[in-house]
């Protein structure tokens, strides 16, 4: 019996001839040579087109596209360098051409249905003063069914295989939710007393104890059996994929999450981006293009990752209780971190990971000493806004920097 995803895909497919004749329409009326190009009609016809077009699109993981940045006052350039690769991930470093020996910083990238260019901003504002390394997960549909299965457990072991390779003196930064399985990799490292143990690890809006400040997401979680998550939205990849068959839970389904969440702010973005063309607001419509393009490019996740996030993290709360067991048998204890630093930071206004869920973090950690721990709470942020935007460059990032000099 199809699924909900070979309609999905049906339709995908289906629409494709609108998305092209769109997409024509849109370049036409907005080409500098055609002469009404700059008329009202012109700009509405243009803005039509640009709409549907985007409505029918299949949005591509979007490139991080940093390709200078600026040390000691000096324009240098950044290129993108693939060091390890697995089924479900890539290691990539942005090696910058400069004999800086800067702190060595990985940041872990949610696997939550965007691609890891949504922390573009975050990279950029470190680039200039770290060495920066980060995880790009590979999505789902793309990976053939023989290369496994990929599970939290899997995750675990793709972080800690990460810091290995990069070393001890190395600087972790979780952005949301990986923040359980990286604290979880540090504290397995501490207890064999690894070599690899970083120096420091930065939890951003992360879902550590998802009982405090419940928010809609995890409110969600609790409200459906698990049963009924991977009845209702796990899915085999359709047919003319390279992930045939693989069970996942698709992008499209977590974007009209995402999407529900805020619909009429959403809505309202899509009326400006009509009236932007129509008036002529090229940095206008260009900034609403660059979000959405981000935004809108999401992928699958692997369907026993997606699974087990939902019961051990937000239904079970394994980590905060003292019951995260890794591969069902060795107890995660974070009481063993005792030489990482740690920093938490939080959005005051997060409606993803409620405040007071990622600084729960410290109290799992009793011997971590009082100097080598940090929190913040950043005023008037939302989740997005502790990551990217204002905020996190001109207040957030200088105090993140300053902390990971500190414990170099």
């Amino acid at each position: 019996m199809p699924s909900l995803y070979d309609a999905f895909a049906l339709t995908r497919t289906l629409t494709a001839p609108v998305n092209a004749w769109a997409d024509a329409v849109r370049g036409f009326w907005s080409h500098p040579g055609m002469p009404l190009s700059r008329t009202p009609l012109g700009r509405m016809m243009a803005a039509t087109g640009e709409l549907t077009e985007r409505a029918t699109r299949r949005f591509p993981k979007p490139p991080f596209g940093l390709t200078t940045t600026t040390c000691d006052g000096q324009l240098v350039a950044v290129r993108e360098v693939c060091v390890t690769r697995t089924p479900f991930c890539d290691l990539i470093h942005f090696k910058r051409t400069t004999d800086r020996a800067d702190p060595r910083v990985l940041i872990i990238a949610p696997l939550s249905g965007h691609h890891a260019s949504l922390l573009r901003d975050t990279v950029a504002a470190l680039l200039p003063d770290h060495d920066l390394y980060i995880t790009d997960w590979i999505d789902a549909r793309l990976v053939p069914v023989s290369a496994g299965g990929f599970d939290l457990d899997d995750y675990i072991d793709v972080v800690g295989k990460f810091m290995a390779l990069l070393g001890g003196d190395l600087h972790v930064i979780a952005v949301c939710q990986p923040a359980v399985p990286a604290l979880a990799a540090v504290a397995l490292l501490s207890e064999d007393a690894d070599a690899a143990v970083p120096q420091s690890l930065t939890l951003m809006g992360g879902p550590v104890d998802t009982r405090i400040s419940p928010t809609s997401p995890g409110q969600f979680a609790l409200s459906r059996s698990l049963a009924w998550f991977e009845s209702n939205l796990v899915h085999g990849v359709p047919f003319g994929e390279p992930g045939h068959r693989r069970r996942v839970y698709p992008g499209f389904l977590q974007l009209s999450a995402f999407v529900s969440m805020n619909a009429e702010r959403h809505a309202k973005a899509q009326v400006e981006l009509f009236r932007d063309v129509l008036r002529g607001d090229d940095d206008g419509a260009q900034a609403h293009r660059r979000f959405y393009d981000d935004y809108l490019a999401v992928m699958d996740l692997p369907a026993e990752y997606y699974l087990q996030t939902i019961a051990r993290v937000f239904q079970n709360h394994e980590l905060p209780r003292g019951e995260l067991r890794y591969r069902g048998q060795r107890l995660v204890q974070p009481a063993a971190i005792r030489s990482t630093a740690l920093m938490t930071i939080e959005g005051e206004h997060d409606d993803i990971t409620g405040l007071g869920q990622t600084f729960a973090a410290h109290a799992l950690c009793p011997n971590i000493p009082d100097d080598r721990r940090e929190h913040h709470v950043q005023a008037d942020a939302g989740h997005y806004g502790i990551f990217s935007g204002r905020r996190w460059r001109d207040e957030i990032c200088p105090r993140l920097r300053r902390f990971i000099r500190r414990n170099d």
